[in-house]
This record gives structure tokens, C-alpha cells and sequence, in this order.
């Protein structure tokens, strides 16, 4: 099962979301807002905005443990 989250209209750079991006891609959740957290730039207050959004949809829709997932895809 997948589940995802999307941001629109956001108004920033996509070179510099991605350098966050790469850093949250393949982690555990728990670890990527971690990372997140501690993360100095500005993408990466949109990046977990979206990132609870993704998590919240898997727990709600699909019914799957929080403490299990994982970030597979982000772009």
C-alpha cells in the first residue's frame, strides 16, 4: 500500500527542496522529521508539513502503524 501527499503552489525553488528531499529519501518517519527538525533550511518546514500530511493519510485511509513506515518516493 502507498500513501502520499501532495503540495501545490509552492513557492520555492525545486533545487532547493531537493537537496531535503534526498536527505529524508529511504529513511524511517520517525528519523526523517527528525532530520527534518534539526534541517536549517526553509524547504524542510514545507517538506514535513507534507510529510505529516502523507502519514496521516497512510494511518487514516489505509489503517497502517505510524511507527512502521517509511519515506520511499520524494519528489
Amino acid at each position: 500500500m502507498e500513501a502520499k501527499a501532495i503540495a501545490k503552489y509552492i513557492r520555492m525553488s525545486p533545487m532547493k527542496v531537493k537537496i531535503v528531499l534526498d536527505l529524508i529519501r529511504g529513511k524511517n518517519v520517525n528519523e526523517a522529521f527528525a532530520i527534518l527538525k534539526y534541517t536549517p533550511k526553509d524547504a524542510a518546514v514545507v517538506v514535513n508539513k507534507i510529510l505529516k500530511s502523507a502519514v496521516s493519510n497512510a494511518e487514516n485511509n489505509f489503517n497502517l502503524d505510524g511507527n512502521k513506515l517509511y519515506v520511499s518516493e520524494a519528489y
